[in-house]
Order: structure tokens, then sequence, then C-alpha cells
């Protein structure tokens, strides 16, 4: 059943990926208008966090950042399939690095010093490992979940590394980087994702009880890897920036949960700058906070 629905679905994903960039986002609108207006896709789910994450905005503005953030999530979904086919010159052209990304890595390179990078599901997160690959002589390394169907997977697989970049399932994750301890390297933590509530570090996130992965700050601290915070902004329909920032120079000896602090309040910082680019539809919120736990 796996192989009859991926050879069905592969050329309709294949004939998405050479489509040009006008018709893509033709094709996108129509989407939009499927998703919001007909199917209304997880429309409670995405006020419910908008309210809750933006209590002084009026339902008029979340109204509009919600159309926003829908729109978005139509051109992101088919954007990421153009990597199935897109040039390297038109990749670069999509989603450029700014001079200070550049200069950062450039130093950081220079120094044969590996590095974490940090990020969230924010403007286009899949043309912007794309992107470092092609500008960065660092190896770049993912973390990511491998999906149950194995046709699928290898298919993500295949589009991810094109330019280079190169998985870690995020089981294999310390493993792996210590392997790879003797090149130069970055590895990509998406940091934002929900973890189980009773193994997690709890903080708050836009105004809510949240909880974050600890492996980011563990791993970090264990290697003492200088940690970047990356952050694709969207500057217009189709076009995309990655700049970067050193966070922490070094993570070992802070005290417990100050990576994950910093990281999050820079998240937070960005989502509120730029809110209708974040994974809105995705339910971040639905464990509560245990009775006893970490603050």
């Amino acid at each position: 059943m796996q192989a009859i629905l991926y050879y069905a679905t592969l050329p309709l994903l294949y004939l998405v990926s050479v489509l040009p960039f006008p018709v893509l986002y033709g094709l996108s609108n129509l989407l939009y208008f499927l998703l919001y207006s007909i199917i209304g896709y997880r429309k409670d789910v995405v006020w419910a966090n908008l309210k809750n994450s933006f209590p002084e905005k009026t339902d008029a503005e979340i109204k509009i950042i919600s159309r926003q953030y829908y729109r978005y999530l139509c051109d992101l979904f088919l954007e990421t399939f153009k990597t199935l086919t897109i040039s390297r010159g038109s990749m670069l052209r999509r989603c450029s690095m700014s001079a200070r990304a550049q200069k950062l890595f450039d130093e950081l390179d220079e120094k044969k010093q590996s590095v974490i990078l940090v990020m969230g599901h924010h403007g286009n997160w899949e043309w912007g490992g794309n992107t470092f690959s092609l500008c960065c002589k660092q190896q770049l390394y993912v973390i990511y979940h491998p999906l149950k169907n194995r046709y699928f997977n290898k298919l993500i697989v295949n589009m991810r590394t094109r330019f280079g970049t190169r998985l870690i399932p995020m089981n294999d994750t310390f493993r792996e980087m210590v392997k790879n301890r003797k090149e130069t390297s970055a590895t990509a933590f998406i940091a934002d994702q929900t973890p189980s509530p009773q193994n997690a570090y709890w903080t708050t996130f836009l105004h809510q009880d949240t909880p974050v992965f600890w492996g980011t700050e563990r791993i970090s601290s264990k290697l003492d890897y200088p940690i970047v915070y990356v952050h694709i902004s969207r500057k217009k329909r189709g076009y995309y920036e990655l700049d970067a920032t050193l966070l922490i120079e070094h993570p070992r000896p802070l005290a417990e949960g100050a990576v994950t602090e910093t990281f999050t309040r820079k998240l937070e910082a960005m989502i509120q700058h730029e809110p209708a680019t974040w994974l809105w539809s995705h339910k971040r919120w639905k464990h509560k906070r245990p009775a006893e736990t970490n603050d």
C-alpha cells in the first residue's frame, strides 16, 4: 500500500516541482482558497494559537495574521517540492544568505570550529538548508524524524541532500555528532517541536506554558560547540534570506536551562516581529505543565 501511494503521487510531485514560479503561486492561490475557505484546515487550532500568543491584538488583527499564515503555508508546501528539481542558481536567488551570516560562518570555518545551529519552523527552513550547503564550507547536518512510509522517506532524504546536506535521524544525534568531530560541521536543530511533557524543559513561550526538548542544550554543553541562531525571513513572496547571529560562544559553563531560555527568547522575538510565517497550525500547546517540574 505504501508503494502504491508513493508511485501514484510521485508524478504529481515532480510536475509541481517543474512549474514556473508564476504558475506555482497561481496554484498556491487556489490551494489557499480550498484550505482556508472550503476545508477550514485546523482553523480552530490556528485561531487559538494566535489568540493565546498575542492577547494584546484585536480579533480583526488576528484574522489578518491568520489569512496571511494560510497564504504562506500554501506557498511553503509547494515551494518545498521545488527542491526536487530547482537549479543551484535559482535556489540562491530565491533564498539568499545575508552578508552578516556569510561573514560569521566564514570566520567560524577559518577557526575550524564546528557549530550547532538552532532555529524554528519559521520562513522556509527547507530552502534555508539548501542555501547554507551552497554558501558555506562547513558540512551541514540536519536532525530529522524519519517518515514511517519508507518510500516517501527516501524521497525526502534525496530532496534534502541534493545540494550536499546530510541528515541524522533524531535518535542517533549525539552518537553521529561525536563520530563527526574530526570534520568542521554545522548541525541544525529545529528546536520548536513538541516533546513529551514529562521529559521536557518547561518555560513560558508566547504567553503560554511550553515544553522544550532538552537535547539541544545537553548536547551543546557536552561538546561545547558555539550555538548560532538561524532565521529565515520572508522578504517577499517566493524570496527569503538566511540570517544568523552567534547566540552562545561557550555553552558548557552555563547554568541548566540557560541555553534553552536564550534560544526560546530569540525565537519568540522573531515570531513577534514576523508572525505570519511561523507554523501556527502545529498543535504546539497540546500538553499541560505537570504539577512538579523544572522552571
